[in-house]
């Protein structure tokens, strides 16, 4: 029997996870199944960008190198020779559903969560960037953004704008989880700082002139309901030249009462975090008292953490389309098994800009159904409701929630069910109508002449080899590790050797 031919679509962390699982169950299984004692995949890696991986290269906060690291294991599993990288061929664009229906006897979407669920408050009308911060009559932006586009811009996404309005002293950014901890701390981050990172020359230009001065982090529940992991909030422990800011009657005994602690001890990570916002507390009281930063030097900049302040609406001058004033929190009551509910006390807390991170929506794909409640691909265990043997995993699969690791445990459920869906069907798998029965090989070159036909010429491993090497010399030149690289037209000439890495003479230095 020929070998099974796959197509995954979206090489992030979730498509390059579900390839090497795949390959490492079918070895494990293929004989249990009975798909043939030698049974084995040979995977196309489809994306839609010129280079891979996704959420790692640009959804992780640029000062967290540690988990960037990640790709150096996601590059062994794309130096397989059973994993073809085929980059810069975009699904529904370049190729269609039933292009790898015909070729291929699974199809595992693994396209990730690129855009903001939606702010539903009165004023929370929101700007795409700088390049469409002012209306057609000039009018001034909505200053209000999602936390997806901001990511999108430091981490410089190919098609992100290459300036953002960073003029507000004051900043509100609302939501209780890591992404709202990230883009909170790039605003009060000092470029310098992150000098050791891999930020593009126009992200370190944009931090050097940010205005902010006070940045107000709103989290809707209480301490003990809070999303943040323990490592975010020892990254914000050791900001320089940041004060941090908390309030005594979020961290009080009638707030966080002997029920709610007892609660938080259930889960180890919650009591972990709990225990971490309380040093955080015990940290800030000093640094309000003497207006410093961990170090004991002077603050220039204010991070203030809210518990138990739900937005109600976004204050604007002169009506919806003004400029912002303030965000308008109501004070809340958690009780210990985190059911939140209003107070009627009201404030207004004074900012002229407004970052939303409530959460990331699921890309919708041409011609799979969508689960508009769960902001899901349609499907039961990765099963894309009825569509035989087409799968998604990853953010598409359940959501945008759990850490990058979670992301190969829920690969492994969707891996489970293509091979039990092949084993119980009639051809054991060998489903793709177009692929030779003997001939796996065949069907590769013929994708690679369908896309050529269309005009596509695909990136594969090697290519990215040539823009990671390209983007470390620019940094070399920089004398920085890395410095990545942010137009599309340049990773294409880069990944295709069309043009060549600097020389230390010719790259920009930061001074």
């Amino acid at each position: 029997m020929r070998d099974f031919t796959v197509a995954v679509v979206g090489a992030g962390p979730a498509g390059v996870y579900v390839s090497d699982i795949l390959l490492r169950q079918i070895a494990a299984k293929r004989e249990e199944l009975g798909l043939g004692e030698d049974a084995t995949a040979h995977i196309d890696l489809f994306e839609k960008l010129p280079v891979p991986f996704g959420l790692v290269r640009y959804g992780v906060a640029p000062d967290h190198p540690a988990i960037k690291f990640i790709i150096g294991a996601l590059e062994k599993t794309l130096n397989n020779p059973q994993i073809r990288l085929m980059a810069d061929v975009e699904f529904g664009r370049d190729i269609q559903l039933e292009d790898l229906t015909q070729r291929y006897d699974a199809v595992i979407f693994a396209t990730g969560a690129v855009d903001d669920r939606p702010l539903e408050i009165p004023g929370a009308k929101d700007s795409k960037g700088a390049k469409d911060s002012k209306d057609a009559d000039g009018a001034h932006a909505a200053n209000v953004f999602g936390a997806a586009r901001f990511v999108e811009w430091y981490d410089g996404y190919p098609t992100a704008p290459e300036q953002w309005p960073l003029e507000a002293r004051e900043v509100a950014v609302l939501g209780g989880g890591n992404v709202a901890m990230d883009i909170s701390r790039l605003l009060v981050r000092y470029p310098d700082d992150l000098l050791h990172t891999d930020i593009p020359q126009n992200v370190y230009d944009g931090l050097a002139a940010n205005k902010a001065e006070d940045v107000h982090v709103f989290v809707r529940r209480d301490v003990t309901h809070a999303k943040f992991s323990v490592q975010e909030l020892r990254e914000l422990e050791a900001l320089p030249g940041v004060e941090i800011v908390t309030y005594a009657e979020d961290f009080s005994d009638d707030v966080l009462t002997d029920a709610h602690m007892a609660a938080a001890s259930e889960d180890k990570l919650t009591r972990q975090m709990v225990d971490e916002l309380l040093a955080v507390r015990a940290m800030s009281e000093k640094m309000m008292a003497e207006h410093v930063d961990f170090e004991g030097q002077p603050a220039r900049r204010r991070f203030h953490l809210h518990f138990n302040a739900n937005p109600l609406e976004i204050v604007r001058e002169d009506g919806a389309d003004g400029a912002v004033q303030a965000v308008r929190i109501e004070r809340t009551v958690t009780d210990a098994s985190g059911v939140m509910r209003g107070t009627g006390e009201v404030r207004d807390v004074p900012v002229q800009a407004v970052y939303h991170a409530i959460g990331y929506k699921p890309a919708e794909i041409p011609g799979i159904p969508y689960d508009e409640a769960a902001y899901t691909l349609d499907n039961e265990g990765g099963r894309i409701a009825g569509m035989p043997f087409v799968y998604a995993t990853g953010w598409a699969k359940r959501g945008p929630v759990g850490l990058i690791g979670s992301t190969k445990s829920d690969a492994l459920e969707t891996v489970e069910n293509v091979l039990a869906d092949w084993a119980a069907s009639e051809q054991k798998g060998r489903v793709a109508a177009l692929v030779n029965a003997s001939d796996s090989a065949g069907m590769r070159a013929d994708i690679a002449e369908l896309l050529a036909e269309r005009g596509v010429q695909p990136l594969d491993y090697a290519a990215w080899q040539r823009v990671d090497a390209y983007e470390r010399a620019l940094g070399a030149a920089a004398q920085r590790e890395h410095i990545k690289v942010i137009s599309e037209d340049e990773l294409r000439a880069i990944a295709r050797g069309e043009k060549t890495a600097p020389s230390a003479q010719s790259a920009p230095k930061q001074e």
